[in-house]
């Protein structure tokens, strides 16, 4: 029984090395290291380019357009955190702030105040409108298993995901 014991503390002890190892995803870059710039459209469902290419420690400042019909994001994270976020999103279409082809900005504005996440004020996402453009400077520092998905619902599962290769 102690041996099992033993096992098991090793076992979960080993599950959160991996879980930390798998959470660093870089960080919010600054405009001034900005060292190129990827322009990026978002279609309804895929991204195009549709893979990125980033060296190690670089710092890349997305240009994001949303040239779909519906609402789209560009989040930067890995997969277990993509999963964790999209009941968040799902929390926003419950609170019709999240609409097909809308934001309720003010109500989401409102709501953030009594719920943070409702906010989405993320410095590695941008949630787009349809025409709707915006910006993220993102560092690939320490940055392992990333990958750029839309969160919406039911956007990931239909495979509105973009491969981020680091060297």
């Amino acid at each position: 029984m102690k041996f099992i014991k033993i096992l098991f503390f090793l076992l979960t002890l080993n599950s959160f090395a991996y879980a930390d190892k798998n959470m660093k995803i870089g960080s919010k870059g600054k405009e001034i290291d900005i060292s190129r710039v990827i322009k990026v459209v978002m279609y309804d469902n895929y991204y195009e380019p549709s893979s990125f290419q980033i060296n190690a420690g670089e710092t890349i400042k997305f240009e994001v357009e949303n040239a779909g019909e519906l609402v789209h994001e560009f989040n930067i994270a890995n997969k277990m955190m993509h999963i964790k976020h999209q009941p968040e999103m799902e929390k926003m279409v419950e609170n019709e702030i999240l609409f097909a082809d809308s934001i309720d900005k003010d109500k989401m504005k409102k709501m953030a105040k009594m719920d943070k996440s409702m906010g989405h004020s993320h410095s590695n996402s941008v949630l787009l409108e349809p025409k709707q453009k915006g910006d993220i400077i993102w560092k690939f520092d320490n940055a392992v298993n990333i990958e750029v998905a839309c969160n919406v619902p039911g956007h990931y599962q239909a495979g509105m995901i973009a491969k981020v290769n680091i060297k």
